[in-house]
């Protein structure tokens, strides 16, 4: 999942551009002296998700429409595991939506 993620990173940071090649399962796995077969896991996640794609004797590359597909996923995860936790923590200790903002934009 690790090595999924920090790909999925890098298209959102713009280091993999979509319709390009990303480093091979064996440039990443000697960079981060990882098993190949790990390296293989966490591309074949994003292959599920569709994320990048296998050209035959190429490589791996980015698929189009990558970036907002990630970023989409990334706001319903972001959502999830802060905002709704946020919101249950901030009605127990009756904070108001609008002293959340002002936490947000300049501290307490």
């Amino acid at each position: 999942m690790q090595i999924a993620e920090t790909i999925e990173d890098n298209i959102l940071k713009g280091i993999f551009q979509e319709e390009t090649a990303i480093p091979s399962t064996t440039e990443i796995s000697v960079k981060y002296k990882i098993n190949p077969a790990t390296v293989a896991k966490g591309f074949n996640l994003l292959v599920d998700e569709g994320i990048i794609y296998k050209k035959r004797g190429v490589g791996m590359f980015v698929v189009t429409g990558s970036k907002e597909k990630l970023m989409e996923k990334r706001k319903e995860d972001f959502y999830e595991n802060y905002i709704v936790s946020l919101i249950e923590e901030a009605k127990k200790l009756n904070i108001s939506s609008s002293d959340i903002i002002k936490m947000i934009e300049g501290g307490i």
